[in-house]
């Protein structure tokens, strides 16, 4: 018999259940992760117990989901959710069952579970429960729905987009039944919330796979979520630079870039404005001037509209405006790129754009990654030494131009602005008296 750890706190809620006289188990993710060998995020428990009858069992317990069965039992301020065996009644609107039936059968249980290798239970009495063939397919690598896929999918349309994002996190294959399933009912997904689309969408995308985005492109579902990239796989790239289409040169580049979400958001949406740009000259050579500004303005409207939080937004769009932007390798033009992307920016935007060349072809690829690590050991260097990059490191302020007699308004700024202009070019000149005198020869 298969043996798994179970966490103390775990072990005791179970052997409390069962000293009350219910069956209660580990359940579903937990139990998956430990079979591949994987640390569980969380472990759930699943129970013949009814929730007041968990409440009763336990001294702390939060009603967390009580309609549905589910109480949070609380153990030195840790919670771990524990829900009673249930059938869903049916559903309304690709999502939320009608009614909730509780039972006592386990197996009644695990069937209304999205997919097999999800469907696993686990006591150290009974070992693993195992319905479905779930070990099969963790064995195979397959993604496959609990029964029939088209009832999984119908009861909640979500699951589509996590098969794909189970397959993107396990390195698994989806299999052609639950895929003939999903091309059929994934305009359904439109039913969804957005945040629950975006919760899945970053799960997948800072995941071991992110390119397995293409099957979501494949299977119908981006058509829903993010038709924006559907246009990207249809645009082709003519271009000595290019040998992939705007979609897959995205995908190479969610494989280039480490699993950040904020740059493997970048890394998906940096190009997502070249199909509305694209233009092809007389010698059949594409290009998309322009594709920056209109996809930095694509990519804030397509997060807002999955309702990512606004530190998230500001973070892409400052890398998706300045993923093309190549200053110079010297000295004097990075502390300019510096000052212009700002320091906090300024090693991310270089990390897509090194993620962005890796994905290009091979024609000039190896100047441009020397050039980018020409770039960022000038960078390095003028951080170390704490080279004037910004207003806020330069050795005069505003109050020292009050002082000398600028009136209060924008003069200042252009003042300071000028003196920072001098300090990017010479950073020695970074001396109060210096930038006092040179102020003073402004008025």
């Amino acid at each position: 018999m298969t043996q798994i750890h179970l966490p103390d706190k775990v072990r005791y809620i179970i052997t409390k259940l069962e000293a009350a006289g219910y069956e209660a188990y580990a359940v579903g993710g937990c139990v998956r992760d430990s079979l591949l060998r994987r640390t569980p995020s969380d472990w759930d428990v699943t129970t013949s117990a009814k929730p007041q009858q968990i409440k009763a069992v336990f001294r702390h317990t939060i009603d967390t989901g009580i309609q549905h069965g589910t109480v949070t039992v609380m153990l030195d301020r840790e919670g771990f959710e524990v829900t009673t065996y249930r059938i869903d009644g049916e559903y309304e609107d690709s999502r939320h069952p009608k009614e909730v039936i509780f039972t006592a059968n386990l197996i009644e249980d695990l069937k209304r579970r999205d997919f097999t290798i999800n469907a696993f239970a686990y006591n150290d009495q009974s070992g693993i429960v195992d319905a479905f063939d779930g070990i099969k397919d963790l064995h195979q690598g397959i993604i496959r729905c609990v029964g029939e896929a088209s009832e999984r999918f119908g009861e909640d349309a979500l699951r589509m987009l996590r098969a794909v994002r189970f397959s993107a996190q396990l390195g698994f294959s989806i299999a052609e039944d639950t895929r003939s399933a999903i091309r059929a009912l994934a305009p359904s997904l439109a039913k969804i919330s957005a945040e629950r689309i975006q919760a899945e969408l970053v799960k997948l995308l800072v995941s071991d796979h992110p390119d397995h985005m293409r099957d979501a492109y494949g299977l119908g579902i981006t058509a829903v979520i993010l038709p924006e990239l559907d246009a990207a796989f249809a645009t082709q790239q003519h271009n000595p630079h290019h040998q992939y289409t705007v979609g897959e040169h995205l995908m190479q580049s969610l494989l280039h870039t480490r699993s950040d979400k904020s740059l493997r958001i970048a890394a998906l949406l940096h190009d997502i404005g070249k199909p509305s740009t694209r233009t092809t000259d007389e010698d059949g050579i594409d290009h998309f001037h322009g594709h920056v500004e209109v996809g930095e303005q694509m990519a804030v409207d397509i997060l807002k509209r999955l309702k990512f939080d606004n530190d998230t937004i500001d973070k892409v769009q400052k890398y998706v405006r300045y993923h093309d932007y190549k200053p110079e390798a010297n000295a004097r033009s990075v502390r300019r790129a510096i000052n212009r992307i700002g320091e906090t920016y300024f090693p991310q935007v270089m990390e897509i754009r090194r993620a962005d060349t890796l994905a290009q072809s091979l024609y000039e690829r190896e100047e441009k990654l020397a050039q980018i690590d020409e770039i960022m050991r000038l960078y390095t260097q003028i951080m170390e030494a704490r080279q004037c990059i910004s207003l806020k490191t330069l050795e005069i302020t505003g109050n020292d131009l009050i002082a000398l007699g600028v009136p209060r308004g924008k003069r200042i700024g252009e003042i300071l602005n000028q003196l920072l202009d001098e300090v990017l070019q010479n950073p020695e000149n970074n001396l109060h008296e210096y930038l006092i005198e040179k102020a003073k020869e402004m008025l």
